[in-house]
Formats: structure tokens, C-alpha cells, sequence
């Protein structure tokens, strides 16, 4: 027989060797030392690829335990080339007889979902066009020349500072946008290439850490709005959020700060200093704790930029002012844009839902416009890039539809509100959540 045969048998004979388990099993191995997850029916042990895992070792260990198909399918645009690193993590696979999915999740739900990603695929919607793409890169570089034009022309008297200021504010929270496009490999084939353009925006335009994103967003989009694996509702006991962790703080007598007054103080330290102080000395810290020299080379080239083009207008100490007054405003930008969709939304401990449930549960749309569209980097359809994250972001209006449909069939809630609604919710949420603090604080 050739090599062929030979092969197909050997192959053969290793399927026949798998070992079966049940989900009680599984479920088992959900430790910090002990990971196992299911993909397609197979069952892999992914304890130590965790440690070696590109998307960081948090955001696989948060699937330990439970069917991660769903996930795996939504982060990695390549199935065939990622499947190659699973081979040898294989080490049984579900029993005959065992149900698809874990903890009595509805299979139709699960299927009809599969099946819309199978349409989506079907229409090209995960094909990017580079004609968008290549523009809005294009806009960045006109928004640069013209903050350096407009102090070379106006020279630096407050007006022209101030406008001076709006405009790279707007280039940084553009830059953030798409970076964010790149870091999801939504918008090249290559993964290579789509890494190296997300260095380049994240790094060289903006002065921050390719890694710092990757490992903390992707947890984000894994486990969204889930305590201790969510990072974007980790927020340092400055606030409390959701219905559930506020009445738990109340009773533990837990008040690091007033919050029933959060609703107030979120002006003061949120939106003015998530991004100049708290992100900076995390990606700061980051960097240099991991030794990750790469991106914080790629982060100097932001800075030598900037001092090189400011310093002879405002010298040393003027042209750090600009920078900080500058990440002032974006941080503004960057918190209301962000929030409006997830803090609004159900905040919880892990339930362990389906992928549609999940991302539904957690977030929410903000009405289709061209200047919704711009001013949040199409996250505005926050549910869509929730549910297919690397499908380019041009693409999600064709797909709204069939996803509300689905959401419609299955009683699901698919929310979608005017811009301001989602600002004034951000606050609303805050207050509630304050409010049942202070019930619980005092009475429980």
C-alpha cells in the first residue's frame, strides 16, 4: 500500500484511540494548572499552550472547561492554519451520547447562530475593502499635517493651540479606531501583515502597546461584562456596576469611595483620566515589567515624532502640556464611545452562556448614521463586532439585519439607541448601581 494508505490507517487508528468524556469531566479541569476546553465535539488540553497562546494565556483559560467552539471560530480568521497548533493538544473527545453544548445551552440557539456565521461567509462579508481601509489611513495622515500646518500658519496663540489640540485629539481617537481594526485581523489576509500595521497605528501613532491591547481586549470580547474576566469591568473599587456587585459590596460593609455619589464623580475620574493616567502607567508598566522592547521601541518612534514636530513651537515643557491636554480630550472621546454599549448592559459573575446569549447580554447598538458611524469607529454596532470580531467593520450594517431576525426568533434582546440615550444610559446605570449600594450598605 503507498504512503498514503499507510497514513490515512495510521490516522485511522490514532481516531480510534481517543479517549471519550462527559462534560462532568471536563468541567473538571478549570484550573489555573489543569485546562481543558472542547472544540467541534474534540477535547484539548490546553494547559500549557495557555503559557505560549499569541491572544495571552487569560483569554483561553477563561474557556477551561466548557465548549469554546464559538469563541475559537470568532477570534481566528484562519481555522485551518490555527487548527494545526490544536493536533497535538488532542486528547479524546465527547462521549456518544453527550449533548454538543455544556450546561444545558439551547442547541437551536447554538445552531441557528452557526449557521448565520455560514450566511456571513457566504455573502463575503469577512472580505475587507482596502479602498476604505487605505482611506481612513489616509485621513490620519491629513489630520497630522494639519495640526503641525495650522500652528505653522496661525502660529501658537490660544485659538490656534486649542484647534491645534481638537485636531490631533481627533487623529489619536481615529488611530485608536482603526488600530483596533488591525489588532482584530479584520482587515488583511495576512495575519503577519495585519500584526505589523497594528505596531505601526497603535505603536507609532499613538505611543502605546500592541500586547497591552491584544491581551486585554480580546479578554473583553471573550467573557464580556463577566467580573474577573472581563479587564474593562475591573474597576479598581472606584466604582460599583451591574445589580449584583454593588448589593454584595454594600453587605461587606466594602466603601472605598461614596458610591452612591459615582454617578457624580465619574466626571472627575473617568472619562478626564483613563487614558493620560491610568492606560499610560499600565502600558508604561507593561512594557517594561514584560521587557517587551518591540512595542515600547515602536511607542519611542511615536514620541521622538511628536518632540521632533511640537518642541520648536512650545519647547520641552509647552509640548508636554499639548500631549497631556491632547490625551485629556481623546480619553473623553475614548470612554463615552466605549461605555455607552457595555456599561447600560447586564454585569455579572460568569454564567456560562452561549455565544449569542452572551454577547447580546452584554451589549447594544447605537443608531446607524455617518457621523455615528465615524465618530465611533462603527462601534455603534457594538452587538455585530461583538459577534463576528474580525469581519471588517463596513461590513456590519449588511449583517445587522439577519442578526436581528435571529435575536427576534429566539426572544433574544437586540437594543439599539439614539447616540445621546447611550451617553445619558452611562450615567442612569451608574446611578442605579450606586443607589443599590447604599441600600445594601445600610440596611443589609
Amino acid at each position: 500500500m503507498g504512503k498514503g494508505g499507510e497514513k490515512g490507517e495510521e490516522e485511522g487508528e490514532y481516531e480510534k484511540m481517543l479517549a471519550l468524556y462527559n462534560w462532568e469531566e471536563i468541567q473538571k479541569h478549570n484550573s489555573k494548572t489543569d485546562k481543558w476546553l472542547v472544540i467541534d465535539r474534540k477535547v484539548y488540553n490546553v494547559t500549557n499552550w495557555a503559557l505560549k497562546h499569541p491572544g495571552g494565556r487569560r483569554v483561553i483559560s477563561h474557556y477551561a472547561g466548557e465548549d469554546a467552539t464559538d469563541a475559537f471560530q470568532a477570534f481566528h480568521p484562519d481555522l485551518i492554519f490555527v487548527r494545526k497548533f490544536l493536533k497535538p493538544l488532542l486528547i479524546g473527545e465527547l462521549a456518544p451520547g453527550e449533548p454538543n453544548q455544556d450546561r444545558q445551552k439551547k442547541t437551536e440557539l447554538v445552531e441557528d447562530f452557526r449557521a448565520l456565521r455560514k450566511t456571513a461567509e457566504d455573502m463575503k462579508l469577512f472580505k475587507p475593502d482596502m479602498v476604505f481601509f487605505s482611506l481612513y489611513l489616509g485621513h490620519l495622515f491629513l489630520l497630522e499635517f494639519l495640526a503641525w500646518l495650522t500652528l505653522s500658519y496661525f502660529g501658537t496663540g490660544w485659538i490656534p493651540t486649542l484647534l491645534t489640540a481638537l485636531i490631533m485629539a481627533t487623529s489619536q481617537a481615529q488611530s485608536g479606531w482603526l488600530q483596533h481594526d488591525f489588532g482584530h485581523l479584520s482587515v488583511f489576509r495576512s495575519s503577519k501583515w495585519n500584526h505589523l500595521l497594528h505596531k505601526f497605528l497603535i505603536g507609532h501613532m499613538k505611543g502605546a502597546s500592541g500586547n497591552w491591547w491584544n491581551h486585554r481586549h480580546f479578554q473583553h470580547h471573550a467573557k464580556p461584562n463577566i467580573f474577573n474576566k472581563d479587564p474593562d469591568v475591573n474597576m479598581l473599587k472606584m466604582f460599583v456596576l451591574g445589580d449584583v456587585q454593588p448589593v454584595e459590596f454594600g453587605k461587606r460593609k466594602i466603601k472605598y469611595l461614596p458610591y452612591n455619589y459615582q454617578h457624580e464623580y465619574f466626571f472627575l475620574i473617568g472619562p478626564p483620566l483613563l487614558i493620560p493616567v491610568y492606560f499610560y502607567i499600565q502600558i508604561m508598566t507593561t512594557m517594561i515589567t514584560r521587557r517587551d522592547w518591540v512595542d515600547l521601541a515602536w511607542a519611542t518612534t511615536y514620541y521622538i515624532r511628536y518632540f521632533t514636530t511640537y518642541i520648536p513651537f512650545y519647547g520641552f515643557f509647552g509640548s508636554i502640556v499639548l500631549v497631556v491636554f491632547v490625551r485629556f480630550i481623546e480619553s473623553h472621546w475614548f470612554v463615552w464611545v466605549t461605555q455607552m454599549n457595555h456599561i447600560p448592559m447586564n454585569i455579572d459573575d460568569e454564567k456560562h452562556k452561549d455565544w449569542l446569549s452572551m454577547q447580546l447580554d452584554s451589549t447594544c447598538n447605537i443608531e446607524q448614521s455617518s457621523f455615528n458611524d465615524w465618530f465611533s469607529g462603527h462601534l455603534n454596532f457594538q452587538i455585530e463586532h461583538h459577534l463576528f470580531p474580525t469581519m471588517p467593520r463596513h461590513n456590519y450594517y449588511k449583517i445587522a439585519p439577519l442578526v436581528k431576525s435571529l435575536c427576534d426568533k429566539h426572544g433574544l434582546n437586540y437594543q439599539v439607541k439614539p447616540l445621546l440615550q447611550g451617553f445619558k444610559d452611562i450615567i442612569g446605570s451608574l446611578k442605579k448601581s450606586g443607589d443599590l449600594w447604599l441600600d445594601a450598605y445600610l440596611h443589609k
